[in-house]
């Protein structure tokens, strides 16, 4: 199309500058050359504080503390007096513990303050030591590597919202509810557990009104209608969910069939299972080792069995941090997030596998 010279004044014939436009040009041209060229632009022009991913900081454990019968809070501070990176309701942490274990923890404190960060840990005596660990000696005084925060469940905009939490999957629903709250927007939490002594962050819970919140206790309120609980969801609401598996898969069901014009939203706190795995063996061509992949298991956990330090978060094939380039192999891509053309020579570890035969990959 066309431009008339109303589009483009400037360029109109007959246009003469005036001395104060010619003087402001020549001031711009002077500041790109001296100012936004030097390094002084890099100290007094900083950048934004809020950091999605691959931000590291040590951070000192101020305090910990019982939220219930199994699980401890643990409140992160800078060791300096500086702002913490900025995050959004559901954002997490990776957390690098003293032994090495790296693990993943939602951030359940107050997004606007941000002169420390919260994060909650159920203890499972039969999962991967690291809940263990935290639990049996983490101690105020102490120092943490942490990485982020992250979002991976990220809070989208929405005229209502839904929550379902089940047991320890309030955490990342917590700091959710409360910016609704701050901001007059509806909505609702159905809060669900096995006892009340089983269901942190209660007494913050029941802070809120009454009429929002709802407390279910299984040996309280007997077996879940999960269709009644979600038809509770105004037309086009965002339902979160997080919790154990079952509660969530329900939930998913329940709003997608009664909520057409809504949005459902929910974060796994495990990695997913292998469906229709194969066995196969993974190269690593830097190091020289070669790992078997059983068929129930995912690349990733077969090559932090040769290489523990091996950098990953979501291990669900959505952050990316696990992603490796391929130097041979035929890869059966199972990730949300590679596009085709990066397809191409690289693959996520946490979801992605061989198609058949081996792999060779830049580790």
């Amino acid at each position: 199309m066309n431009k008339t010279t109303a589009d483009r004044p400037h360029d109109a014939p007959g246009f003469t500058p005036t001395r104060s436009l010619r003087f402001a040009a020549q001031a711009t041209g002077a500041y790109r050359r001296i100012f936004a060229s030097s390094l002084a632009a890099q100290i007094l022009s900083r950048p934004s504080p809020v950091r999605y991913s691959g931000f590291d900081m040590t951070l000192d454990v101020k305090s910990v503390r019982f939220e219930c019968d199994d699980v401890l809070s643990v409140t992160l501070t800078p060791r300096e007096d500086i702002t913490l990176p900025s995050w959004i309701p559901g954002a997490h942490l990776d957390v690098f513990l003293p032994s090495g274990r790296q693990r993943q923890y939602s951030l359940c404190g107050d997004p606007d303050d941000l002169t420390s960060y919260r994060i909650a840990v159920r203890r499972i005596d039969e999962g991967g030591g690291g809940s263990r660990e935290i639990h049996e000696s983490l101690k105020p005084g102490m120092v943490v590597d942490v990485r982020g925060p992250r979002n991976a469940f990220p809070f989208v905009a929405a005229p209502s919202y839904l929550f379902v939490a089940g047991g320890i999957g309030i955490t990342p629903l917590l700091p959710m509810v409360q910016r609704c709250h701050r901001r007059g927007i509806p909505w609702r939490l159905d809060y669900l557990g096995r006892t009340r002594t089983a269901m942190p962050f209660l007494h913050e819970i029941e802070e809120y009104s009454s009429g929002r919140v709802t407390i279910r206790p299984d040996d309280e309120s007997g077996p879940l209608d999960v269709e009644t609980l979600v038809s509770a969801a105004k037309p086009g609401a965002a339902v979160y969910t997080c919790g154990p598996a079952p509660l969530m898969n329900m939930v998913r069901a329940a709003a997608f069939a009664g909520n057409p014009t809504g949005s459902v939203h929910s974060e796994r706190f495990s990695p997913l299972p292998v469906i229709d795995g194969n066995q196969f063996t993974v190269h690593l061509a830097r190091t020289g080792l070669t790992v078997d992949v059983g068929e129930s298991e995912s690349t990733l956990a077969a090559i932090r069995r040769a290489l523990p330090g091996v950098a990953y978060s979501c291990q669900q094939g959505f952050c990316g941090t696990c992603r490796v380039r391929v130097l041979s192999g035929s890869v059966d891509h199972r990730d949300t997030l590679l596009t085709e053309s990066e397809r191409a020579d690289s693959m996520l570890t946490c979801r992605s596998r061989s198609t058949g035969g081996s792999l060779v990959v830049d580790l």
